[in-house]
């Protein structure tokens, strides 16, 4: 049964809202955030990268001291501010081709323990630690964990009933997104949500593993049982069916030696090989795989005899393209820290992908199909892990909308 809890958030304004929150602080260049810090005091990017010296030279707690400084600063000017009572929050994000709404709560560390909150990737320890600190430091987090939970006409005719009324904020960003906020707070609404989660068995980590992890190191540290947030994570729970996948294609550096007749010969033994020529391929379904090489594109379809999977993640298609070409043919081994290969997240076109390689850096190309809700939640029940950069999922959550205090 999945526990989830309302919180005591802090939040923007509603005035400054649309200038208070960023996207992620990974996804920004370096003139973009140049930008940002220079011409938007506002802009939670200053709590997340707060103005210091030497930054280099700086250790990694008095970092994460500094983003708690700021993160106080931003609350004694009022620029964010403490709701009066627990609340769970509504979320809606409309995009150019669709609507994401899911649920802002604090679910169960302990469920995540004992695998009622399931998960799919591997982590890495070292940034899971640094994560860790960071939470510990800052004490605060503002980017939930997307976890999904099976369709249920319940909760989707609740949300629906909540949405109808004026949110609790609407702006809209730079990327052309519409966002939408909701505040419950009425404490009899509030335990007949919790209620209707407690008959939900499993759930599943869409994205987030490594602040999934980190948050239960902190709650294994947490010395102070008193302490509820630390015992509970800040989630965006979302329905199954309304989560976007996208696939992550493959760029690859060089051919490993081989010369390129050779190189489609040593395929033909796995897949059914066609020169599309100048035409771009996507693949329609699964095991099938596109590839662009020499200025040409490719199809390559999985031979029907080569099909025989015993286990959900032998037919999985970035592990089937690991084992009959990567590794084999191309001594690709770590996919995370290989510098030959590089990954393009499948929302950027074929087009994309093919001027990257027409530009020189790279020498080949492969297009994937992209993964389902299903096949996730088979790894995720098989205790398999896919491997590194399978999937790109939408939405992705703003920083700075809700904050969670640690």
């Amino acid at each position: 049964m999945a526990k989830i809890i309302p919180f005591i958030a802090v939040r923007p304004t509603r005035d400054k809202v649309c200038l208070v929150t960023c996207r992620s602080y990974e996804e920004y260049g370096t003139a973009e955030l140049a930008a940002q810090l220079d011409f938007n005091p506002l802009s939670f990017l200053h709590v997340l990268k707060p103005a210091y010296t030497n930054q280099e030279t700086v250790s990694f707690e008095k970092r994460y001291r500094q983003v708690n400084q700021r993160y106080q600063d931003f609350k004694i000017e009022n620029i964010l501010v403490k709701d009066k009572k627990p609340a769970i929050y509504i979320h809606k994000i409309v995009t150019k081709n669709q609507a994401f709404t899911g649920i802002i709560v604090g679910t169960s560390i302990e469920d995540y323990r004992n695998n009622i909150i399931k998960k799919h990737e591997e982590t890495i320890a070292f940034r899971v630690r640094l994560l860790k600190e960071y939470m510990k430091h800052s004490e605060f987090n503002t980017e939930p964990v997307l976890i999904t939970y099976p369709d249920n006409k319940t909760i989707e005719n609740w949300i629906f009933s909540c949405t109808q009324k004026l949110a609790d904020f609407e702006f809209s960003t730079t990327k052309k997104e519409i966002n939408y906020l909701w505040k419950i707070d009425d404490a009899v609404e509030v335990n007949w949500i919790q209620n209707i989660f407690e008959k939900i068995n499993t759930l599943y980590v869409a994205d987030g593993h490594h602040r999934s992890e980190a948050a239960k190191l902190l709650s294994e540290e947490n010395e102070n049982k008193d302490n509820t947030a630390k015992n509970y994570l800040l989630s965006y729970l979302i329905s199954e069916n309304n989560v976007k996948i996208y696939e992550f294609n493959r760029l690859i550096k060089d051919l490993n030696g081989l010369q390129k007749e050779e190189f489609i010969n040593k395929l033909d033994e796995n897949f059914i090989v066609e020169n599309k020529n100048q035409q771009p391929f996507h693949p329609a379904g699964k095991h099938q795989f596109g590839m662009y090489l020499d200025s040409e594109f490719y199809s390559l379809i999985l031979r029907k005899e080569k099909q025989l999977f015993e286990t959900p993640l032998e037919s999985l298609d970035s592990q089937i393209l690991y084992e009959t070409v990567l590794l084999p043919l191309l001594a690709i081994k770590d996919l995370r820290n290989d510098e030959r290969i590089e990954y393009l997240s499948g929302k950027q076109s074929i087009l994309e992908l093919k001027k990257i390689i027409d530009e020189g850096e790279f020498e080949l190309g492969f297009i994937l199909f992209p993964s389902n809700i299903n096949e996730i939640k088979a790894l995720a029940d098989g205790n398999f892990i896919m491997p590194p950069k399978s999937t790109y999922i939408e939405p992705k959550f703003r920083s700075g909308i809700v904050i969670y205090e640690i």
